[in-house]
């Protein structure tokens, strides 16, 4: 499947979805309520059957989770982008979906404080006790040490 039938699919799936054709992967925007049906769908029925990244990205005004996908099947890839208010950052957990995401969630609970609602086991990941909700990704994190200032 190219781009432009993804797109497509998508588009119809997702009516107020926003594209980025200008790199070789496509990439759709949609909203928090939007992500999770399109989530299954894209692992159900369209066969995104691997999660290979899942990150956040914190641009001072929102944070937007990044999610990589590929079909190992029909061997086209995807990202996935979704904006999340910083204040309240919660997003359905994909985990169930993909294996994969289980501890890449848990990764960007600890360093961005993004809740993954439904996550099965949602708790620190790399951090020592006692740094629960500091957020260290975060470009409003206080750094005492280094005190860069972003």
């Amino acid at each position: 499947m190219n781009n432009e039938a993804l797109q497509a699919i998508l588009t119809e799936q997702v009516p107020d979805a926003t594209f980025d054709t200008s790199g070789e992967w496509l990439n759709v925007q949609v909203s928090v309520a939007a992500f999770r049906p399109l989530a299954e769908k894209l692992k159900k029925e369209l066969q995104f059957n691997f999660l290979f990244c899942l990150t956040c990205v914190d641009w001072k005004t929102h944070l937007t989770m990044v999610y990589h996908l590929r079909s190992t099947q029909e061997g086209h890839h995807l990202v996935v982008k979704v904006n999340l208010d910083t204040q309240q950052p919660q997003i359905h957990t994909v985990c169930d979906l993909w294996r994969t995401a289980e501890f890449h969630e848990r990764e960007v609970y600890e360093l961005f404080g993004v809740d993954s609602l439904q996550h099965p086991d949602l708790r620190l990941l790399i951090l020592p006790d006692g740094w629960e909700g500091k957020n260290p990704l975060r470009k409003d994190f206080d750094d005492p040490v280094n005190m860069i200032k972003l």
